[in-house]
């Protein structure tokens, strides 16, 4: 994780602080009228705050009509650099239910650990979650014992990688733990909660079995990322990711590490350097010219912006498979 983005403590609290005592002078339709859809609009709909767009698709496909979600990650906002207001504090107090993922952003790791919302899930407790440095997968003798110390510096909480979503089958696990807590929340509505939880395991699924196959026969199984976020997702389908910077989205890579690169994608016959729609491309586009590779899209999924390759999580993500066949040569 980026430590530089990150907010002060003590200027967190104040904003904490601040966003409680709005909170309290104003009338429920002051807060219907500014709020983003959390709370105090009288609707009989639960008001659900999520941190970012993971968060988001989940409680929107599960939560359906009977659910008003809003996130305090908007599009085309880096999730890891996100900065909270007084207006995002107060959000998250006027809640019935908050969904977030521990480890992505410890800013709001905070703020919703001072909300006191009854209703608060952590999607990290509803999987297992493990540790992964600059490389994922099968080609470990690539990574040195210091380079890894430097990865799990960013990680989340114990070293852990949070980008569990990127992994259709732990995607579905928090998808069932989202569902069962949206029941105990609001029991009037369990049984819509419990279909529509089926549907979206049902359709991540299929998802899952669309990489599997996608990618069982390819010319290379190891692909270069601008940052280590598709380490479950490398596991699950028997890949190497070699990432440039680590965990963190805008560390620099050390020359070592650049030269390291080189020849891991001489060595695994690596053709394609992927980069990010929320990070600049400028490092992922002078390692593949640095070594003669192409660029190519591929979306971590944290927000969905213009330059999406598809409307939602699912269609982004097939969207990585395709690129992934393409980069990896598929046969």
């Amino acid at each position: 994780m980026n430590v530089r983005r990150l907010i002060p403590t003590a200027a967190l609290a104040g904003s904490v602080t601040l966003g409680l005592v709005a909170l309290s002078a104003c009338s429920p339709s002051d807060a219907a009228d500014g709020g983003g859809g959390a709370g105090g609009k009288g609707d009989g709909k639960l008001a659900v705050v999520t941190s970012f767009y993971p968060m988001q698709y989940l409680a929107e496909e599960i939560g359906g009509t009977h659910v008003d979600v809003s996130t305090l990650t908007k599009p085309g906002v880096e999730p890891h650099e996100l900065e909270l207001g007084t207006r995002q504090a107060a959000q998250l107090g006027e809640a019935d239910y908050i969904l977030y993922l521990k480890g992505i952003q410890p800013a709001v790791d905070e703020a919703i650990a001072g909300a006191g919302v009854k209703n608060t899930v952590d999607a990290a407790s509803l999987t297992t979650l493990e540790k992964h440095g600059s490389e994922v997968g099968h080609g470990d003798e690539h990574a040195g014992e210091e380079h890894a110390e430097e990865d799990h510096a960013h990680e989340g909480e114990a070293g852990t990688d949070p980008h569990i979503w990127l992994d259709p089958v732990k995607y579905a696990e928090v998808a069932k733990g989202v569902g069962a807590s949206l029941e105990k929340a609001d029991p009037d509505n369990a049984a819509a909660y419990r279909k529509n939880t089926t549907a979206l395991v049902e359709r991540l699924t299929t998802l899952d079995t669309a990489f599997e196959q996608g990618l069982a026969d390819t010319s290379t199984k190891t692909f270069i990322t601008t940052h280590s976020a598709f380490g479950y997702l490398a596991e699950r389908y028997g890949l190497t990711q070699e990432s440039i910077s680590g965990i963190s989205p805008e560390s620099e890579p050390s020359p070592a590490r650049i030269k390291e690169l080189r020849s891991i994608a001489a060595k695994d016959k690596v053709g394609t350097v992927f980069f990010e729609t929320l990070v600049s491309d400028k490092t992922a586009k002078t390692v593949a010219a640095d070594s003669g590779l192409r660029t190519d899209v591929l979306d971590p999924v944290e927000g969905i912006t213009e330059k999406s390759k598809g409307a939602d999580y699912v269609e982004v993500m097939e969207s990585n498979l395709a690129a992934l066949e393409k980069a990896l040569g598929a046969k």
